[in-house]
């Protein structure tokens, strides 16, 4: 899906540097592939941002060492091709301005990213640069549709899902289907004029962390090996992906957010399965291909929903949830990180993004219905801590998905619907075997009680040995009473009349 056109007016230079952001691959990369075209000699650098590693609370963080593998293996790679690669622990803004004059640069190559912060960092290092008679070139490359490339008919942005999905797919219709070939041009790599040594995570003040033992396998090899993984799976995943005890999803998210596997490729993978007629062998290929396709197309729809609105970056995307009371018990919110709220599905899943560093798409969405809407609590609460916390953090999904579940975002689920933890739990985890994979003090219960321990008779609970308040916590809240009060919360910010909500909660009791 490689569009020529679209960079048709990049001058040829004589020296370009390459910026390695979020896009740790040497193919069909774009920035890669431009500056390689372009210029007769090609750098490349990665950046360890100071400005953003210095905030991470946790110097054990399984993304700075997944970065660090993945680019080991990038350096390798661009070494076998005859370049190299500069890495640095600096901070990015002054780091590229000084290396770009040492080294010489007529312009310095990078693709886009589409978060506030990184808008603004784009900007400053394009003025100094500027200054310096170099200049900045950002690519598209993370995106198949970027920014204002998919507008409504009065040629505004979506901002409900649905449409933008259809006209997304109505733009794909001849568009270009090659990778970028930077392969072409790799001749013009050129080795810096000076040792480009790796800095080890103990220098940059971060430890090792459990990445092998999770079976984490970073950079493009790592990436190609999931997507071969996936793709003999890609036409179950439509029926698969809710159940979390189930190998049903991709676990492609770190990879897409990294950069160590292209956006493209992903794509034409998806519509190839998508578009192949059904095969009895092959039962639900066409549609899962379709739902996985649509995957990703909610992740472009979230990089241009904070391109045209980054004030939702921290803020209710509807401003008239800006009144809503959230009560914010610091303690509720604790048991909720600790995983002690009584509710196995919920505690369950923490302890998932506690022990690893993921959870499973519908896991999140429970345990944010559950922060929001049973305990209260302001989604940004829970958005940082999945920001602390994730893997494959990435700002546009993270906050998409949370002021999804809370009802403050755009295209987002109606305040009167609230996910039942139980109900929830039954449906996509019907044995309990994700629940006693993380909450093994429940092991001993029956399927029928699991899901809620606090029902299990007194005769069953003597029987197995189990206490409820000692092995496993007794609910902190009351699903059914916290959900009317949520109502009545959100109702109130609307300035709703109590009717309504009493209306709601029968209906969606």
């Amino acid at each position: 899906m490689a569009d020529p056109s679209v960079h048709a007016a990049f001058t040829s230079v004589d020296t370009a540097l390459v910026w390695f952001r979020r896009d740790l691959r040497d193919h069909d990369n774009a920035a890669l592939f431009y500056a390689l075209k372009h210029a007769q000699r090609v750098y490349c650098v990665f950046i360890f941002d100071r400005e953003i590693l210095d905030a991470l609370p946790n110097k054990a963080d399984r993304r700075v060492e997944f970065m660090w593998e993945s680019l080991v293996e990038l350096k390798q790679s661009l070494v076998a091709r005859g370049g190299d690669l500069i890495v640095r622990h600096e901070r990015a803004d002054g780091a590229i301005a000084a290396l770009a004059q040492q080294l010489k640069v007529n312009a310095v190559f990078a693709n886009e990213d589409y978060e506030p912060r990184a808008v603004a960092r784009d900007a400053r290092v394009g003025e100094v640069l500027s200054k310096q008679g170099c200049e900045l070139r950002l690519c598209k490359d993370t995106v198949i549709f970027a920014k204002s490339e998919v507008l409504t008919q009065l040629s505004k942005p979506y901002t409900v899902f649905t449409p933008y999905k259809n006209a997304w797919l109505k733009k794909l219709t001849g568009f270009f289907t090659r990778a970028y070939p930077t392969a072409r041009y790799q001749a013009n790599l050129a080795k810096p004029p000076f040792a480009c040594a790796l800095p080890t995570l103990e220098a940059m003040g971060f430890a090792r962390t459990n990445l092998k033992a999770l079976g984490l396998q970073p950079g493009m090899g790592g990436a190609a090996k999931l997507i071969a993984d996936f793709m003999p799976r890609m036409g179950t995943y439509q029926a698969a992906r809710d159940f979390p005890a189930v190998k049903g999803v991709s676990y492609l998210s770190i990879h897409n957010r990294f950069g160590t596997c292209s956006v493209r490729e992903l794509v034409q993978a998806a519509l190839r399965q998508s578009q192949r007629p059904r095969d009895v062998a092959e039962e639900g290929t066409g549609e899962g291909a379709a739902v996985w396709l649509s995957e990703l197309i909610w992740r472009e729809f979230y990089f241009q929903i904070i391109h045209h609105h980054p004030g939702a970056a921290s803020g209710n995307f509807k401003p008239e949830y800006d009144a809503l009371q959230w009560e914010n018990d610091p303690a509720l919110f604790t048991a909720w990180c600790e995983a002690r709220t009584g509710f196995p599905i919920v505690d369950a899943a923490m302890r998932q993004i506690n022990q690893t560093g993921f959870m499973h798409n519908r896991l999140r969405m429970i345990v944010a219905s559950f922060l929001t809407k049973d305990l209260l609590i302001d989604w940004r609460w829970g958005e940082k801590y999945f920001a602390d916390h994730l893997n494959d953090f990435d700002l546009a999904a993270n906050n998409g998905g949370w002021q999804w579940a809370a009802s403050t975002g755009c295209d987002a689920q109606p305040y009167f619907r609230i996910f039942n933890p139980q109900s929830q739990s039954e449906r996509f985890d019907p044995e309990g075997k994700f629940i006693r994979r993380y909450v093994p003090e429940l092991a001993a219960l029956p399927n029928k009680y699991i899901h809620a321990p606090a029902s299990l008779p007194p005769l069953e609970a003597l029987r197995i040995g189990f206490e409820l308040g000692k092995h496993y916590p007794v609910p902190i809240v009351v699903h059914g009473v916290q959900r009317i009060r949520a109502m009545a919360m959100y109702a109130a910010a609307k300035g709703e009349s109590g009717g309504r909500v009493a209306v709601a909660a029968r209906q969606f009791a």
